[in-house]
């Protein structure tokens, strides 16, 4: 049986858009967050110890939500879950600097976190649809856009540390959210999400067994996406730290560390779906993640600041479309539940990276724990090179 719901190419072309601008959206609020954190610990008064705690409920609320999105979108779609996310992030983001403890800072980022994850779930889910209806892996593009906002929000947020407090500078982030979401978001919900045509097969197998070895299949997928996440929180945190305390740089050389890695994964996801065309999912994943690995040996045990800040850019070239590509398989074999769980199981890398790395470090040696990074981006290479007929 044959099942076919088209939408025009105009349509789809204005799809895009919206959700690029969404992805956009997100990376802009997020990084304009992280770059008051400094302002905030100090209105509130908390320790170094009670800051980290409280910050853990950004990345508590967006897993404990990540489930609960993937079964919301199955009920009410997609378009409609990204543009109600949208919303309660942007009206989220301004409660941080309304606290005056850390207990209650912990509190209202549970709720920051939850809207954070629960919109990272949606437009991925809305985004394998789209990709699926266009036919071309374009799921990097998005990505990257959530990097140039990024990237746009951290520049901003330091223009304005000065002249503005945490208060009116994360007020000013929900006014720029809400009003981006009633321009992008008229799209979302006017245009249904697409369905590719599709050949639907009867079922020859058992359920349950077919049931079981797709989630198995989802799950493996996750483990790339965790993989690739740990790297990246991993050099968010203890890059600098790396090229300060063990290649002596200067405070301003060592900032630039994770700068490079992250404008590296920018042009990596930038030019991703030209990649994707000529090699194909499994070998870009096995390439990436090898390229990672390598590029990670070289940041981690390089005697010099400059081979060093190489081997960061290497490493983000190669990790930039592991975790777009794991997610978009995960969504195609069981849609926004399987889009939940690749993304809780990176979420759980990136909380795992940092302290991981932490106690390793405290084991061994800082270079020696940050040889784990490429420890398993290889290991998401191995895992692609196995899966690869399962996963097609």
């Amino acid at each position: 049986m044959r099942t076919r719901i088209t939408v025009p190419d105009d349509s789809l072309t204005r799809l895009r858009i919206a959700l690029t601008v969404f992805f956009a959206l997100d990376g802009f609020v997020f990084a304009g967050w992280v770059v008051r954190i400094p302002a905030i610990k100090e209105q509130t008064g908390a320790s170094a110890s009670a800051l980290g705690l409280a910050l853990l409920g950004v990345s508590a609320g967006a897993v404990i939500t990540m489930m609960l999105t993937g079964r919301l979108c199955r009920r009410y779609g997609t378009h409609r879950v990204t543009v109600v996310c949208a919303v309660l992030l942007s009206l989220s983001v301004a409660l941080p600097p309304l606290t005056h403890s850390a207990v209650a800072l912990g509190a209202v980022l549970l709720i920051f976190g939850a809207a954070y994850g629960s919109i990272n779930v949606a437009f991925n889910s809305a985004a394998v649809d789209l990709v699926g209806a266009l036919r071309r892996p374009i799921m990097p593009s998005f990505h990257a856009a959530f990097s140039l906002g990024g990237m746009l929000g951290a520049g901003l947020g330091g223009l304005v540390a000065g002249a503005l407090s945490p208060t009116r500078h994360l007020f000013g982030l929900t006014v720029i959210g809400l009003l981006v979401t009633a321009v992008a978001g008229r799209t979302l919900l006017r245009i249904p999400a697409p369905t590719p045509s599709q050949d639907v097969p009867r079922q020859t197998s058992a359920p349950r067994r077919q049931g079981t070895r797709t989630r198995g299949l989802v799950i493996t997928f996750g483990l790339i996406a965790l993989c690739t996440a740990y790297g990246e929180g991993a050099l968010a945190d203890w890059s600098a730290l790396h090229l300060e305390h063990d290649l002596e740089a200067t405070p301003g050389v060592a900032a630039v560390g994770y700068s490079c890695f992250a404008l590296a994964m920018t042009i990596g996801r930038l030019t991703g779906t030209r990649l994707l065309e000529r090699l194909g999912q499994t070998r870009t994943l096995v390439g990436g993640g090898t390229t990672a690995a390598l590029g990670m040996l070289l940041g981690a045990l390089a005697p010099s600041v400059w081979a060093a800040l190489l081997g960061f850019m290497i490493t983000g070239l190669g990790l930039a479309n592991l975790f777009p590509v794991a997610v978009e398989r995960a969504g195609r074999l069981a849609g926004p539940d399987g889009v939940a769980i690749a993304s809780t199981l990176g979420y759980g890398g990136m909380l795992l990276g940092p302290p991981a790395i932490g106690f390793m470090a405290d084991w061994f040696s800082l270079p020696a724990a940050l040889t784990s990074v490429a420890a398993l981006a290889a290991t998401a290479a191995v895992i692609a090179l196995l899966t690869r007929r399962a996963a097609g």
